[in-house]
């Protein structure tokens, strides 16, 4: 016999008892942890406070600054910058144990470290002498002329002052629109924390997103890895703007009622030495791993040793950081596959829990992210905490004392996959709805997941945006409203189904990437020598969708009306899409979820005039939204009925054309009419 299990989550997911004992030892790992945090540094939240101890710390009492390091393998340290004319010898600092060293800076009339200072650390090591960035500064700055990096001190006399208290409330679901700061303008160039604020903000409040997804904000030395390859942790990127400008931008999110998540980047780092923390104190293994275990087979990018105390404290301290000191309502943290594995999720095919355990997962990184998600919840307990992931793995996103990991959600990254894999592979008519519904329904129901179309990834060069893989060069002459063209009526008509049918029953929260929301026709690609070095696919072309004579504002306006309908309605406050209907001999699927009917004929030529079906009581419906309706770019082919009414045995009679998808309501006091079709 069997005995039952004491963790929460393998008493719920009776499943998991096969391995139970790894589960459980990652559990009593992550217990221990937190009592060895608790017993040496008093608690969690001071473990992960260290960015008030490391790096540049302003002591007004004294008048002076003190600099920390840790740096155990390196053999000397010294501090250079703008104060003392860059002397490399004139600073020495000193080792005061546990492979720390420091420096005190009193002020002085001739030698005085102050505000927007450039420094940098001389690391004398097995690796030679080198110029290095301070792994905590807070503010890093490019030269033009050289485009060599340094540090910067960044201390304004005025300390900012946010405006608005913000908190998201619980229990609402997230509409994420995920942003890039650069590439958010229209002109070529980069795009500035200011011009987001101003500019981009009103487009996303009136688009009825409720949180923002904001990019490449750590800083990172090549602008075309949109932000993945960060060199910076603690410093927010200086070609946006100042740090200033990103607290502005935030508050003034907060303001409309928008909360701001930020892309934390904690699954790799830059390779360059002289950028980032690789080969810091002149070994491998200080920040990351050593060896070949410490470079990622798929990225070119270096990995953390999560095992390892002092790295701990410096990623769990940056989880802390950025939600206190710019206000950030929470994080999607990159690359969790990555972490999770020792394989890091390459070539594997995760097809059954068996491949999620028998020593596949790296314990250090489970325990490392259990950790970081206490952080964020215990500093913000309203902060929310996204987990990409293509994995599954179960507990991803459940509590850690049931033995979870701790995110709120997951993203369904399987979801944009399947839209690719049967666009690219299948003609319309073929496409299977039982193989629909069982992609945006088949999910852990016990754990949150945003579902989505397509995000960044889908509109990087190599790739294809959805409206793009739609409708191809097409879109370069024929997105007049005066021109028609097939191939546009099948990509506008197929991008507003497949948003609807993904937000609707696919997750419970909703992802855009900026733009995508219009179909921009236009791929992501930064500048670089492939490209000599142009800004013109690194931008957003808002103005496709704000010029009336063009079809794109008819998807602007599908989607603001999508947003809407399932916002006002609580729809994805609904755990369950329900299945009504599959008809997948002629592309029909319908299915209910809080209340509302969601009709969608997938059909490229079949419309039915009095198509039935059973739903689960008597009464009416009228619809609230339609595909097909003019002001979206569509024919108009459905007669505006008031309502459409329930007959013999709960059926409904609708008229459905090709390509479109309905969404009804019920009427709050329905009148039967048995016997009669409406």
């Amino acid at each position: 016999m069997i005995p039952k299990p004491s963790l929460p989550i393998l008493q719920k997911n009776p499943e998991l008892l096969p391995f139970a004992k790894e589960i459980s030892d990652f559990h009593y790992r992550y217990i221990g942890m937190g009592t060895y945090i608790k017993d040496t540094y008093g608690s969690i939240a001071r473990f992960a406070s260290a960015y008030s101890y490391f790096g540049f710390q302003r002591d007004d009492k004294a008048k002076s600054w003190i600099y920390r390091e840790w740096a155990p393998g390196a053999y000397q340290l010294w501090l250079s910058g703008d104060f003392n004319d860059w002397n490399r010898e004139s600073h020495p600092m000193t080792k005061t144990g546990d492979g720390v060293w420091e420096i005190e800076i009193p002020d002085s009339a001739d030698q005085n470290l102050a505000h927007g200072q450039k420094v940098k650390v001389i690391v004398h090591a097995r690796n030679g002498t080198l110029d290095r960035i301070p792994a905590w500064i807070r503010y890093a700055v490019q030269d033009e002329a050289t485009k060599d990096f340094a540090g910067m001190i960044w201390a304004p006399k005025k300390k900012f002052s946010f405006k608005t208290t913000f908190e998201f409330p619980a229990n609402t679901p997230l509409y994420i629109y995920e942003a890039h700061v650069g590439m958010a303008q229209e002109t070529p160039g980069l795009g500035t924390y200011t011009q987001f604020k101003d500019l981009i903000l009103p487009r996303i409040k009136k688009a009825g997103y409720n949180c923002i997804q904001l990019m490449a904000i750590q800083e990172h030395p090549y602008y075309g890895s949109f932000g993945y390859h960060v060199s910076s942790f603690f410093a927010p990127s200086s070609r946006f703007g100042t740090p200033e400008e990103l607290k502005d931008l935030v508050d003034a999110a907060h303001g409309m009622g928008i909360a701001v998540i930020m892309d934390l980047v904690h699954s790799h780092a830059v390779k360059n030495i002289f950028e980032g923390l690789n080969e810091f104190d002149g070994t491998d293994h200080q920040y990351f791993r050593s060896g070949e275990r410490g470079n990622h087979p798929g990225w070119d990018s270096k990995l953390f040793d999560y095992g390892k105390p002092e790295v701990l404290q410096f990623l769990l301290s940056n989880v802390r950081y950025w939600l206190e000191e710019f206000q950030f309502d929470g994080y999607r943290f990159d690359g969790v596959t990555s972490m999770l594995y020792h394989n890091h999720g390459l070539s594997y095919t995760f097809d059954g829990l068996a491949s999620y355990y028998n020593n596949i997962i790296d314990g250090d990184a489970f325990l490392y992210l259990q950790l970081a998600n206490e952080v964020a919840h215990e500093t913000k307990p309203s902060a929310i905490s996204v987990a990409e992931d293509v994995s599954g793995l179960p507990g991803l996103g459940q509590d850690q004392k049931t033995g979870g990991v701790g995110f709120d959600y997951r993203l369904g990254m399987g979801i944009p996959d399947f839209w690719i894999k049967i666009i690219k592979e299948q003609s319309d008519e073929a496409w299977n709805m039982y193989d629909l519904w069982s992609m945006l329904t088949n999910r852990r129901y016990d754990e949150k997941t945003i579902a989505y179309s397509e995000s960044h990834d889908q509109a990087l060069v190599g790739d294809q945006t959805l409206a793009f893989r739609l409708m191809g060069a097409e879109m370069y002459g024929y997105m007049s409203r005066l021109t028609d063209n097939f191939i546009i009526d099948r990509g506008m008509a197929l991008h507003k189904m497949i948003r609807l049918v993904t937000a609707s029953a696919g997750g419970d929260g909703y992802l855009n990437f900026m733009g995508n929301e219009f179909g921009h026709p236009e791929w992501i690609d930064f500048p670089r020598v492939g490209n000599d070095w142009s800004y013109q696919y690194a931008r957003r072309q808002w103005s496709l969708a704000d010029e009336g004579h063009l079809k794109y504002q008819y998807l602007l306006d599908f989607d603001r009306a999508m947003v809407q309908i399932l916002q006002e309605n609580k729809v994805m406050n609904d755990k369950f899409a329900r299945e009504i209907y599959i008809d997948n001999q002629n592309n029909i699927l319908i299915f209910m979820r809080q209340g509302l009917l969601f009709v969608f004929n997938f059909h490229p030529e079949k419309s039915f005039f009095d198509y039935t079906f059973h739903v689960p009581q008597a009464g009416s419906f009228r619809s609230v939204l339609n595909s097909d309706d003019a002001e979206f770019g569509g024919f108009s082919r459905h007669k505006p009925e008031p309502e459409h009414f329930t007959f013999d045995d709960n059926k409904l009679s609708l008229y459905l054309t090709s390509r479109t998808a309905m969404v009804l309501a019920p009427v709050s006091e329905p009148v039967k009419k048995k016997g009669k079709k409406g």
